[in-house]
């Protein structure tokens, strides 16, 4: 119960973005300004900070990372693959394949510190650092292809990769951010969460989600049921530490992520379906991140 609160707030702001982009003078206009500067520069900022600061040791930790990746490519795989299946229509695949693998960020770093203190956090963070540019080299894929636009070129400029990128060499090198530079960081990735979920719930259309139910169900499976399970498989066949499990499962678990909406946005895809796919994935993780947690335990 505890962890599924976690996630309420979530929830709220993206009702609260729906109620105020729809009820108040606050409408569209502003909203498509709030869209562009998460996408350029507070979810950059989130992604640069949250890598740089914990030094990664991926040697010693290659199980912890190498499971996550493993679950997070099987969750990409079928992702893709769902666009082979018949009548899937090719842009919202293209659009809504990221939040069958991309996670919320925000919620991962703090559910972290609760399961693990601090060696959690510091956990949860290299697996922030070696998940992010392949979940977000995957979601600019299937856009970039859709939109007709150059695909390593879309890559190379994308903010999210570029931050993420960054964040790793400057990690790797051993290169430290000044303290002024990660508090401003900090407060830059702080606005990221709330005004990202809130433009969710602007860009939310009632009953997009109708448009295609058997392809967002298919993205749902793959993000709560198949991600989730192939992790419990691989942490207790490696026979990670219960600490790291934890970690590990937490981590697959996730919402997705509600910059999958501005991505989609800005990039040309279908918004609305998307803001659909966050705030439905929000609503579920409540419900499967506690039993989840407690099938390891379990497990155990």
């Amino acid at each position: 119960m505890e962890h599924a609160l976690l996630l309420l707030p979530d929830f709220v702001l993206i009702a609260l973005g729906w109620v105020v982009c729809r009820h108040t003078p606050l409408n569209r206009p502003l909203w498509d300004g709030v869209e562009r500067l998460v996408y350029h520069l507070l979810f950059p900022a989130l992604l640069f900070g949250a890598i740089v600061r914990y030094p990664l040791q991926p040697g010693t930790l290659l199980p912890l990372a190498g499971s996550t990746l493993a679950a997070v490519g099987v969750g990409i795989v079928l992702a893709l693959a769902l666009k082979r299946a018949p009548g899937v229509d090719a842009r919202l695949h293209a659009s809504g394949a990221q939040t069958a693998f991309r996670f919320n960020t925000y919620v991962a770093l703090a559910l972290a510190e609760r399961l693990g203190g601090t060696q959690g956090l510091a956990w949860m963070a290299l697996l922030v650092a070696v998940s992010v540019p392949v979940c977000n080299v995957a979601a600019v894929w299937p856009l970039a292809r859709h939109g007709g636009q150059g695909v390593l070129r879309e890559l190379a400029r994308n903010p999210l990769i570029l931050a993420t990128v960054a964040g790793l060499a400057c990690n790797l090198l051993g290169l430290r951010v000044p303290e002024i530079a990660a508090l401003t960081l900090s407060r830059m990735g702080a606005a990221a969460l709330p005004l990202g979920l809130m433009a969710v719930g602007a860009g939310l259309q009632v009953g997009a989600l109708r448009e295609a139910p058997r392809l967002a169900a298919a993205f749902m499976a793959i993000k709560h049921l198949a991600m989730p399970l192939t992790a419990l498989l691989l942490v207790r066949t490696l026979g990670l530490p219960f600490e790291q499990q934890l970690i590990v499962v937490a981590f697959t678990a996730m919402p997705t992520a509600s910059s999958a909406y501005v991505l989609a946005v800005r990039m040309g895809g279908h918004g609305g379906y998307v803001a659909g796919l966050v705030s439905l994935s929000t609503l579920i993780a409540m419900l499967t991140l506690p039993a989840t947690l407690a099938l390891l335990q379990m497990w155990r």
